[in-house]
């Protein structure tokens, strides 16, 4: 199958391993560590250092839109976030093409409590068809392999 993001092929339609895609999780969140950092630190330089009281709440939201925007505009571009282009994945659509904006943000909303109840969306993907995630189900994405070791 050939998928319309660039000259990328996809020799079978089942996923990539879930180990593999455990393993870019895992480098995702050491890359997510410096974006929030960053950002962070922006918003305590412009709101003066204060994170008490409702301060807090507004923070935990810029933070949600922080990441929330990290991902969805990386999956947008290129289908990839520079750990999911280092362990040669991808996100796409069901049906291999670029995916929405609509399907972006339903993949981020999902993918918090796929995460945060125990990792469920992740335990799913063993006995998914294709081995995808939970979230990824849901909002009719796919993460295939960019190369042919699966």
């Amino acid at each position: 199958m050939s998928a319309q993001l660039g000259a990328v092929t996809h020799s079978r339609d089942i996923g990539p391993s879930v180990k593999r895609r455990v393993v870019s999780l895992v480098y995702e969140s050491l890359l997510l560590f410096g974006v929030t950092s960053i950002a962070g630190l922006l918003f305590l330089a412009v709101a003066g250092g204060a994170s008490a009281g409702w301060m807090r709440h507004v923070f935990q939201i810029y933070m949600f839109l922080v990441i929330g925007l990290y991902f969805t505009a990386s999956w947008r571009r290129r289908g990839q976030t520079l750990a999911m282009k280092t362990w040669k994945l991808q996100v796409v659509g069901a049906n291999g093409a670029r995916i929405t904006l609509r399907q972006a943000l339903v993949r981020y909303a999902c993918a918090w409590p796929s995460l945060a109840l125990g990792g469920i969306g992740i335990l799913y993907a063993p006995f998914d068809r294709d081995r995808q995630f939970l979230h990824d189900r849901l909002a009719g994405t796919k993460i295939v392999a960019t190369d042919d070791r699966k």
